[in-house]
C-alpha cells in the first residue's frame, strides 16, 4: 500500500486544500484586525474566525463528491447532509456556546482558566467558508480530472 496514495484521492485533496486555504487566510485577516501576527493559526485547528475552515472543508468534500461521483448518488446525499450538520453546528450551536462562555467569564472573573469564547462562526464566516470550499473543489476538479 502506497502511503502517498491518499494524494490521488481528489475528493480528499479538495477538502484538505480548502481547510488549508481557509486556515491560512486567518493569519493575515487576524493581523489586519489585531495588528499582530499569529502564526500558530497555521498549525492548530482553531475554532472560530474568518473564514470557517470547517465549513470550507465539508463544502469542498460534498461538492467534490458531486463532481467526481455524481450529484444523484447516495454518496453525495451523505456528504451533503453531513456538511449541513457541520455548518449548522459551527454557525449555531458553537456560536451560542461561545456567547455563553463570554457571560460565564464575566460572571466569574476569579476563574484560573477562563472559558474559550470564540468557538463558533458568524453566518458570514460560515458562508465565506462554504464559498472557499466550493471554489477549491471546482479548481481541483478542473485541474486534476
Amino acid at each position: 500500500m502506497n502511503p502517498l496514495g491518499v494524494f490521488s484521492n481528489n475528493i480528499l485533496v479538495a477538502a484538505l486544500s480548502a481547510w488549508w486555504i481557509s486556515q491560512s487566510a486567518k493569519v493575515p485577516l487576524t493581523y489586519f484586525k489585531s495588528r499582530r501576527w499569529d502564526w500558530s493559526l497555521l498549525f492548530r485547528i482553531s475554532p472560530g474566525g474568518m473564514p470557517s475552515a470547517h465549513s470550507a472543508m465539508v463544502a469542498a468534500a460534498a461538492h467534490a463528491v458531486g463532481l467526481y461521483i455524481g450529484y444523484n448518488t447516495a454518496t453525495f446525499a451523505t456528504a451533503f447532509v453531513l456538511a449541513v450538520i457541520v455548518i449548522y453546528d459551527a454557525r449555531g450551536v458553537r456560536l451560542q456556546a461561545g456567547k455563553h462562555a463570554r457571560i460565564i467569564n464575566l460572571m466569574t472573573p476569579e476563574r484560573d482558566e477562563p472559558l474559550q469564547e470564540v468557538i463558533g462562526h458568524t453566518p458570514k464566516e460560515a458562508f465565506v467558508g462554504v464559498l472557499v470550499g466550493i471554489a477549491t473543489a471546482q479548481f481541483v476538479w478542473l485541474v486534476w480530472r
